[in-house]
């Protein structure tokens, strides 16, 4: 019999994540939804079950070091070795580059950037004990690039990325494997709140709005959350460290792998 793979998914309650849970447990994982709405999550995961599928849900707030310990204790007493880790939750808020508030740069980083890490180092020692870990880091094409009135969302994405790539030489040969899917502009719930916001300072429509925020992306249109969980099944399955896998709205580009 097969062994089943168990996978921690964060920001799993919709868009992104929600996808990216949904295809793991098409694909075999058992999987643990987790983000701050643990009521949202136990719907992804009772959706998951219903599809033939394995799935709990699990309250985590990244950015809170009390949830994430309490998140962790409830993985222990389920007594299951957690086998891959999707991070995926995260903020973005724009603002001018001087910002009369320094927290917006911290928070940003605390849940971008100190989230996913705390969540790797918690895992990281069991994974290279048995020999077999896959990690994958759901950063942003602002990971590689910088873009105007979000400095502290592209300063964490940064970090994200530099971390796993340093990470990914550090676990070479080691069984597991870390690498990051950089998307451009996503059709997900956190562009409609960039759709919004720009409807209520340029006065365009809605529809124009969405169609401007696609013509920055160089494929010309929004990346789909099911590309976006495509090329993470497609990391945790192959194990491939060291990858960084940039979608841009035609195809998926790997830029970089070790």
């Amino acid at each position: 019999m097969a062994q089943i793979r168990s996978v921690l998914v964060t920001g799993a309650s919709r868009g992104i994540g929600e996808a990216i849970a949904k295809a793991l447990g098409r694909a075999g994982w058992f999987v643990f939804a987790a983000a701050r709405s643990k009521e949202r999550c136990d719907e992804v995961a009772r959706e998951i079950v219903k599809a033939g599928g394995r799935a709990e849900g699990l309250a985590l707030d990244v950015g809170d070091v009390t949830s994430l310990t309490h998140a962790l204790d409830r993985l222990k007493d389920r007594e299951l070795a957690l086998d891959g880790l999707v991070n995926n939750a995260g903020i973005a808020i724009s603002a001018p580059l001087v910002h009369p508030s320094e927290d917006l740069v911290e928070k940003h980083l605390r849940v971008n950037f100190h989230g996913p890490r705390r969540l790797i180092e918690a895992f990281l020692p069991e994974m290279k004990r048995q020999k077999f870990g896959r990690i994958v880091n759901v950063a942003s094409s602002a990971g590689l690039r910088g873009y105007k009135y979000v400095s502290a969302y592209c300063a964490s994405k940064h970090a994200l990325v530099g971390y796993s790539r340093a990470a990914a030489d550090e676990l070479a040969e080691s069984g597991v494997s870390i690498a990051c899917v950089c998307p451009h502009y996503v059709d997900s719930p956190m562009t409609d709140a960039s759709v919004k916001r720009l409807v209520e300072k340029t006065k365009r429509n809605e529809s124009d709005a969405r169609a401007l925020l696609a013509a920055q992306n160089p494929g010309g249109c929004l990346v789909t959350v099911e590309a976006v969980a495509d090329a993470v099944v497609d990391l945790m399955g192959e194990g491939r460290n060291g990858w960084i896998v940039e979608l841009d709205g035609s195809a998926s580009r790997v830029i970089e792998k070790r």
